[in-house]
């Protein structure tokens, strides 16, 4: 059903694909993983709609973008009567293959104008594709409706031969951010493990897998979502008690 209106190009396939597991996700009662494919089907649906010529398609797919607009609306208003009840901690299990969990899907509505400074503590920010992951999710926030003024990234360094390319590649990193007005600060210890993401209004983040939860590319893709690995990805609020111990 989910497919019946649109084509075959590698943008519908793609919307398709997200929007048919936003349904499946529906119909399990699993709204925060539903929440998130519906609004990463969405944007690929509106991608596919700028790129059609058909009026009668573009009206179909009007409607179609429409009805899953209003389901994703739904179940966010049902989400946040559960937050404002208490139950702030919550779980997405992200199957191997997955699709539709971008950093924009999973952080975005943690990231309001109160947000100026985010913590990161991540072992693994060293190779090339991981350099990457750290810079798409610098650039989210850069490009957010928050305020980030502050980076802090607290990760491992590597000792071997990729210690060179994790240098430079950090120091290009901050040096961008610098241009943007967003001071990096930089630390390294050989003695973290865990891997969790703070944000100073007050939300907590732990991903099993960090940042580095996409399969590396065998090809440049721009269009189709990044395909996933298997990893587990917890939020909650930081009590008060906690927040003051932690510096916030």
């Amino acid at each position: 059903m989910a497919g019946s209106l649109l084509g075959q190009d590698s943008g519908s396939t793609a919307a398709v694909t997200v929007i048919k597991r936003a349904l499946e996700l529906e119909s399990e009662s699993r709204y925060p993983q539903a929440l998130v494919c519906y609004q990463e089907g969405i944007d690929l649906l509106l991608q596919v709609l700028k790129g059609t010529k058909d009026v009668t398609r573009k009206s179909n797919l009007r409607k179609r973008i429409s009805d899953y607009m209003d389901r994703a609306e739904n179940i966010k208003k049902y989400l946040d009567q559960e937050k404002e009840a208490g139950k702030y901690h919550k779980q997405i299990k992200i199957e191997e293959n997955a699709t539709g969990f971008s950093y924009e899907s999973l952080f975005q509505e943690y990231l309001n104008e109160t947000v100026t400074e985010v913590w990161i503590e991540d072992p693994y920010i060293r190779h090339t594709h991981q350099l990457y992951n750290f810079l798409r999710f610098c650039e989210m926030l850069v490009k957010g409706q928050c305020k980030v003024k502050t980076i802090h990234l607290l990760t491992s360094l590597d000792e071997g031969s990729g210690k060179e390319q994790q240098s430079s590649g950090l120091e290009e990193i901050r040096e961008s951010l610098r241009n943007h007005g967003v001071q990096l600060e930089l630390e390294y210890s050989s003695l973290i493990h865990d891997r969790e993401i703070r944000f100073n209004n007050g939300w907590m983040i732990k991903i099993g897998r960090g940042l580095d939860y996409f399969k590396k590319p065998q090809i440049q893709v721009t269009f189709l979502p990044r395909v996933l690995m298997p990893t587990n990805y917890n939020r909650g609020r930081i009590p008060p008690k906690e927040k003051n111990r932690l510096g916030f």
